[in-house]
């Protein structure tokens, strides 16, 4: 009944240009933007979870969404009502102009000296994320930290189950993967994946962080392209601080970072069972706190990223998003903390 209630609440609530150098003059405004499209997830009830930080945020009297300005941007949640007719890219046909959406607030709040915090529904849309970062920077390499329970890396050829939160950075890079090809895909989905795909990350440029759950397809892809992956493990034995001063010297030239955080990274049994694909022996909280603080300290971030938080799912009522509002504090502190210095 607690859940229930829950979920209800969340669904009223849902109703109701940077430089890289801190030399330079950084802009001083984060803004928040509100992403709630799910149209990519396998379960129902991430579109809620940026709302779900939001009630956490004002139950606790928190004032991170009256210190940032914020928006919503429009969804297209709607069709989930509806079959998809491209069962290797379920969606595909909309996700299209969720990219857009994303990709503009992005573009345009970078041109006006904003930086973007992005809380999402789940994590496909990422990849407008992307194509936003590279449609504002045409000429400078991004470096990408992607800390997830999941590759992501699979294409409409690939996919074992159509989600297209499985693809973002297949769509970003521009990957088919047809050496892995399992899927025969018609014409239109054909049409609309070629829209996806941005080119806008070089492999060479992504960087995972508590990868513990993937598909053989993804693994060629990671092997083919020396993508680096630091498991919780080497985190854990090595330490935040370190494991963070070597990814980004790893993107020493690299002219700016973006960091895409899936809660799912972190352990379920600290945090909760509240994300679409929750994956056991992952991050504790006070390690991804280290490790996002530390990469906000870079005065090459750019955008930061968190998604997946998915209340209707959850087993401790608003647990994972009352989590996330701590990271999230944390990171805004920190960007803000980093600027004063500068």
């Amino acid at each position: 009944m607690l859940e229930i209630k829950s979920f209800l609440a969340y669904q009223l609530l849902y109703l109701c240009k940077v430089p890289f150098q801190r030399g330079h003059a950084m802009s001083k405004n984060i803004q928040i933007i509100i992403n709630p499209s799910e149209l990519g997830a396998g379960t129902r009830g991430s579109s809620l979870g940026p709302f779900a930080i939001q009630a956490s945020a004002r139950m606790q009297d928190n004032t991170l969404f009256n210190d940032h300005s914020w928006e919503v941007l429009s969804d297209f949640n709607r069709l989930l009502d509806s079959q998809s007719a491209y069962p290797f890219a379920k969606h595909i046909d909309c996700m299209v102009d969720v990219y857009e959406g994303v990709s503009n607030a992005v573009k345009n709040h970078l041109a006006h000296d904003r930086f973007p915090l992005l809380l999402s529904g789940d994590h496909a849309s990422a990849g407008g994320t992307l194509k936003g970062l590279k449609a504002a920077f045409p000429n400078k390499r991004i470096g990408v930290v992607w800390i997830d329970a999941h590759a992501d890396l699979h294409s409409p050829y690939t996919t074992p189950s159509g989600n297209l939160h499985g693809m973002p950075l297949a769509a970003a890079m521009g990957l088919d993967n047809l050496r892995c090809k399992k899927n025969d895909i018609d014409s239109q989905t054909l049409l609309h994946w070629e829209n996806l795909k941005s080119n806008s990350l070089e492999p060479s440029d992504l960087v995972y962080v508590g990868v513990r759950s993937t598909e053989r397809e993804e693994d060629a892809l990671m092997a083919e392209y020396a993508i680096g992956n630091v498991s919780v493990d080497q985190l854990r034995k090595n330490g935040a601080q370190e494991t963070t001063q070597e990814i980004l010297d790893r993107f020493s030239e690299c002219d700016a970072l973006y960091v895409s955080f899936d809660v799912d990274s972190m352990d379920p049994e600290e945090t909760s069972l509240g994300t679409g694909t929750p994956e056991p022996n992952g991050l504790l909280v006070e390690e991804a706190r280290s490790m996002l603080v530390a990469l906000c300290q870079s005065p090459k971030l750019i955008a930061l990223e968190f998604v997946e938080i998915n209340p209707t799912l959850d087993n401790k009522t608003n647990k994972m998003a009352e989590v996330a509002l701590e990271l999230l504090c944390a990171c805004t502190q920190t960007i803000q903390n980093s600027w004063k210095e500068n």
